[in-house]
């Protein structure tokens, strides 16, 4: 048996590439497909079936393009109505090498969730791993905010599928999700990747609530929709165009790049937060690697996307990431990075950084300062400055109007990046004296300041 981890960094999305003997299924693969043909290859297997755990609302699937290299056949669950692909049944089984595949519907995260236990023929038929969607995730489960007015309805249903059909297959059973750590999919998914239904039974902590408390937990959770989610479950019902060997934004030169800007492209800055402060050009998004997820808060799909990468080594991981949310129109990146700008005498501009000590002194010094504190309303409620404004950071281009003008602000997050994100968003909007706080809330705490809650 052959198993293999897909994992894709900017949504936490993991997918999985499962084979016996000579044949293989994918389940859940990213857009860019190629790397399961070249496990698949390189182990000398076909990919006989690729299976959707459900509609996936944070990336682009890959289902259709892989099939079309493959020759695989594609299955979901029966919701949405899928334009692509065939509706499995529920328990309807699968064979492949000494493999079975049997489909069981998980509904709750969606009506049309389905999970896929696998089992080993040579080993009495049991099954040893199922695949969960973003139906049970490592130390957590799945969202059902999704359903609107019809949430507690979801929420029951995935008390009842996590209970009712996954936890009965076994202890022993090994858990895949499609989401690890990081994944807006979840609330707080454990930072490991390895577990087992019986280990979720005993210490998820969510497993240990009685259906109502699960039920009143789900409903009144709290997660934030961010609006390239719309794009992406519209190219996951409709099947999302196929991106070949996957994108190649050509090198521009500070000329073109500043002309292309002027055009109405938008700029990427992925160098780290300190970098971007030193100096970046002037409209920029500072969107460092780890952050490139929260891009779907803010970049639009109808305009060029312009890169400015802190190495050229980031060029794959950077343009991959923003295609597998739907980021196709990709006009290029500035060659020789930005020493190449500041070469050519081109304008940049600055943002004040200031440590957590500085933040201190000057909240200590001036009463005129704002705290912007831009973590989700959890991180917030968990313990923050007294007297910050609380905006999460995906919500402030909406909310710029709750950001009071004319005084310094100082914007925190947990560790910096995402404040830089809200730092550079601010600036787009005009506003001056803007700071960010590198060290964050996780540096705040470290020195000793005060935390309320």
């Amino acid at each position: 048996m052959i198993f293999e981890m897909v994992k894709s960094k900017v949504v936490a999305h993991i997918s999985y590439f499962i084979g016996s003997q000579n044949e293989a299924v994918v389940v859940d693969p990213r857009r860019d497909c190629g790397v399961y043909v070249e496990i698949a290859q390189r182990e000398g297997m076909r990919i006989r079936y690729v299976f959707e755990t459900h509609r996936n609302e944070d990336y682009v699937i890959g289902s259709r393009e892989l099939a079309h290299l493959t020759g695989a056949d594609i299955y979901h669950g029966p919701w949405p109505d899928f334009e692509y692909g065939e509706t499995v049944r529920d328990g309807q089984e699968f064979f492949f090498g000494k493999l079975r595949v049997t489909a069981i519907y998980t509904p709750g995260h969606t009506p049309g969730c389905v999970s896929y236990a696998v089992a080993d023929l040579d080993s009495g038929g049991e099954t040893v791993l199922v695949c969960t969607g973003d139906t049970l995730f490592v130390g957590d489960v799945g969202r059902t905010d999704f359903g609107g007015p019809e949430r507690k309805e979801w929420s029951e249903n995935l008390y009842d599928s996590i209970f009712n059909k996954l936890l009965p297959l076994g202890d022993h059973v090994v858990l895949c999700p499609a989401h690890g750590s990081g994944s807006v999919c979840g609330g707080r998914i454990a930072d490991r990747e390895l577990s087992t239904l019986g280990l979720e039974r005993l210490t998820n902590p969510l497993l240990q609530m009685s259906r109502e408390e699960f039920v009143e937990h789900k409903v009144e959770e709290h997660h934030e929709y961010a609006p390239y989610f719309r794009t992406m479950e519209r190219l996951n019902i409709k099947g999302a165009p196929f991106v070949g060997c996957g994108p190649n934004p050509p090198p521009l030169k500070p000329s073109e790049f500043k002309e292309k800007a002027g055009e109405g492209a938008i700029i990427v800055d992925t160098r780290p937060p300190p970098g971007f402060g030193a100096g970046h050009i002037k409209g920029s998004y500072s969107l460092y690697l780890s952050r490139l997820g929260l891009g779907g808060w803010v970049l639009p799909y109808d305009k060029p996307i312009l890169l400015v990468l802190g190495s050229q080594e980031h060029l794959d991981y950077v343009a991959r990431s923003l295609v597998r949310m739907g980021y196709d129109d990709l006009g290029g990146y500035l060659a020789g990075t930005i020493a190449s700008w500041y070469k050519e005498v081109l304008p940049v501009e600055g943002l004040g950084l200031m440590t957590v000590a500085d933040l201190r002194d000057r909240l200590e010094e001036d009463g005129d300062w704002v705290v912007l504190d831009v973590r989700s309303r959890d991180e917030w409620e968990e313990g923050h400055i007294e007297g910050c404004t609380n905006i999460y950071v995906g919500l402030l281009q909406q909310r710029l109007d709750d950001v009071p003008e004319g005084r310094p602000i100082a914007l925190i997050c947990k560790s910096g990046t995402r404040s830089s994100f809200a730092s550079s968003i601010l600036q787009r909007a005009g506003r001056r004296n803007v700071h960010n706080v590198l060290g964050g809330m996780d540096g705040w705490k470290k020195a000793g300041y005060p935390v309320t809650k």
